[in-house]
């Protein structure tokens, strides 16, 4: 009785301690600080485990030494593309674009490498065996070096046929570099990555645990997929590598994603943010040569910005861009996002906008992957469908597509979802689209994903059974941790 008392004690002081450090040291915002505390004084003991696995924040001196580099070649673009845009002399190669100048200009002042680029070619998946065929045409046409980066690699039939393929690259003399994130790809052990290394490929892991199976950065996850082949060809977009992303997942049936091949000088920007995050794991340096970024002209074509965001910056730059969008909105919003948990000033914009008269729609999936994600997306609907927002519920198989179309004229296709998780804790990278075909293209997409989608009316949501409230209340309230 007296070890279990002292026992007691123990994990009581701890709880006080953490909270202490929750409230005075990190400086988080007020709803994840609740939220903690909640964990803590609810679940002793196991609250100190989970706050030390996923609630750290990264400290100061990490924070310092993940600063993007700087590049100067791309440092005067942008300084360059700021003055045009504020004397009002850049020019659009679609003249409609010069009506979003203003969020160009946050996208250039906010995110390092955010240069806008007009000369792009852009092809759209939806589906998983499209994409892959075209990635694996693109990887047996490279002559020089291969750049992949994928926050889940799976060690099954699609992962082993990729890791094949660059094995059969490495060994025709390409450069062969793979990497994946340490969690998100948990089962790709080295024996399966053996042969491509043995080829003179290189894999390397972001954020990897000195102790198996313990990671005590499984909070902050690099969750980008990025492609480079020979600095021709890009690809960005929702897609990892896996059999579940060809449909084969019989429990959450045919996969519906969105992803991007580009062609032009939107590459070379995807290829900087790739040699960036391969120089922060442990393998060899990446040095920026200009065999890594080939000098060719492109015809005109797609405008665009890659923005890149993570736990290093305070900027959350995808979310303000969301925001931004949302804010020029005229006629139309449209939004896929397989997790919905926005923050307070992302539920205000879509409110504000519906309130305003532009037709919102908001679509997740039907079917969950992640239950706890599901009931707490569920819970922030109500609240947008009372202001007008109508929302639809994918039932086709699993939606993984993260889009937003405004108005049929501009449009995002990248990694972040619209979650607390994807704006302040995960390294995310999207690309955002000034063209109205390519953004009108996006808009019928998602039209005919309404074709097989339900549409929840406030009048249902009210409905539902008072177990489905309870889960969504506890998830709500835990969502600031997801």
């Amino acid at each position: 009785m007296f070890e279990f008392q002292n026992i007691y004690n123990l994990l009581t002081l701890l709880n006080y301690l953490f909270a202490l450090a929750i409230i005075f040291l990190e400086r988080r915002n007020v709803a994840a600080t609740w939220a903690w505390l909640m964990v803590l004084l609810f679940l002793p003991g196991i609250g100190f485990i989970l706050y030390l696995l996923i609630g750290k924040t990264l400290n100061g001196r990490r924070i310092k030494a993940m600063k993007d580099e700087t590049r100067e070649e791309f440092n005067a673009v942008s300084r360059q593309q700021t003055e045009q845009i504020e004397l009002g002399v850049m020019h659009y190669v679609d003249p409609a674009m010069e009506a979003y100048h203003d969020m160009m200009h946050m996208n250039l002042m906010s995110g390092r490498y955010s240069v806008l680029t007009q000369d792009n070619q852009v092809e759209i998946f939806t589906d998983g065996r499209s994409k892959f065929n075209s990635l694996f045409a693109a990887i047996r046409e490279a002559k020089r070096y291969i750049h992949l980066q994928y926050y889940i690699v799976r060690a099954d039939s699609l992962g082993q046929e990729l890791i094949h393929l660059l094995t059969q690259k490495a060994q025709e003399g390409v450069e062969v570099r793979l990497l994946y994130d340490d969690v998100g790809s948990y089962g790709l052990h080295k024996p399966l990555l053996q042969p491509l290394i043995d080829a003179g490929g290189m894999a390397a892991a972001f954020f990897p645990s000195r102790i198996r199976y313990l990671n005590l950065r499984l909070n902050y996850r690099n969750h980008r997929k990025v492609a480079i082949i020979d600095g021709k060809w890009g690809f960005i977009g929702g897609f990892n590598v896996g059999d579940e992303y060809l449909g084969l997942d019989p429990r959450l049936g045919s996969w519906r994603d969105t992803h991007l091949k580009l062609e032009g000088s939107a590459v070379k920007v995807l290829q900087v943010h790739f040699i960036m995050d391969w120089n922060r794991t442990y393998a060899p340096a990446i040095r920026y040569e200009t065999q890594y970024f080939p000098v060719d002209v492109h015809p005109q074509g797609v405008g665009m910005q890659i923005v890149s965001s993570g736990p290093h910056s305070g900027r959350q730059q995808i979310k303000n861009a969301y925001i931004k969008m949302i804010h020029s909105a005229k006629r139309s919003v449209c939004i896929q996002s397989p997790y919905f948990v926005p923050d307070e000033s992302l539920l205000n914009a879509l409110k504000m906008a519906a309130l305003s008269g532009v037709d919102v729609k908001v679509m997740i999936p039907d079917r969950p992957d992640h239950f706890f994600v599901f009931w707490a997306s569920r819970s922030y609907l109500g609240e947008l469908l009372e202001n007008g927002v109508r929302c639809y519920l994918y039932e086709d198989g699993f939606l993984h597509a993260k889009t937003l179309v405004i108005d049929g004229k501009v449009a995002s296709v990248g990694t972040a979802n619209i979650d607390i998780r994807s704006f302040k804790l995960n390294f995310e990278i999207n690309a955002f689209i000034y063209d109205t075909t390519t953004a009108g293209k996006l808009e019928e997409l998602f039209a005919a994903d309404l074709l097989h989608s339900r549409e929840l009316t406030l009048d249902s949501y009210r409905k539902r059974s008072y177990i489905s409230q309870m889960k969504e209340s506890v998830a709500r309230l835990l969502s600031p941790l997801l």
